[in-house]
């Protein structure tokens, strides 16, 4: 019976020896007890199928839904992906301008003031020397008033003392006619005449 035994596994083994029996070592050093030439030959070995290499190949394969979900996944996700750095890049763009924007203000503003405070600058100069122009006229008006109330004052006394002159005169005039016509009437009370019309219209009225 062991001859015959025989012949079956050399039959057995010749047209089954495809690569992935490399994987037997392992399975013949689990039972190293049971390590017998008819073991070795027993039909189990022959089903190969049953193997993990059938469900290697069961789970590799990819049916066409599976591979259509995971491409809808993968263009779904570089989609968003996209969209998430397209907003990226415009709110980088958005913060870029508006960063311009303010310095460009600010330099704008800056300017302004520069020439705003030349512009006040030169308001008040222009306001010192107009007002340092008027006090010196003023002074000169103040002096040339002093002068001339100086003036007007020596003439105004000029003026007293020619009138005082002219009413010494008129004064001195009007004795020396008093003392006349006072002679006149001695002398008309002397000899007893009475004083012609002409002297009477002339005194008189």
């Amino acid at each position: 019976m062991e001859s015959a035994a025989i012949p079956q596994v050399k039959e057995t083994t010749k047209p089954v020896v495809p690569p992935p029996i490399s994987q037997e070592p392992p399975l013949a050093s689990v039972g190293p007890t049971m390590a017998t030439p008819n073991d070795v030959v027993t039909p189990p070995l022959h089903d190969t199928t049953t193997t993990p290499l059938a469900p290697k190949v069961v789970t590799n394969t990819v049916t066409p839904q599976e591979t259509d979900f995971s491409s809808k996944e993968s263009s779904k996700g570089s989609l968003d992906r996209d969209i998430a750095l397209s907003q990226l890049e415009n709110e980088k763009r958005s913060s870029f301008v508006k960063a311009w924007e303010e310095s460009k203000k600010s330099k704008v503003d800056n300017k302004a003031q520069k020439k705003l405070s030349k512009v006040a600058t030169w308001e008040s100069t222009q306001k010192a020397k107009l007002e340092a122009k008027l006090k010196t006229l003023e002074d000169q008006l103040a002096h040339k008033k002093a002068e001339y109330a100086e003036m007007i004052q020596n003439k105004v006394a000029l003026i007293h003392r020619e009138a005082d002159e002219k009413r010494a005169v008129v004064d001195a005039k009007r004795g020396q006619e008093f003392l006349k016509a006072e002679e006149t009437a001695a002398r008309y009370r002397a000899t007893g005449k009475i004083p012609k019309k002409k002297l009477l219209g002339f005194c008189g009225c």
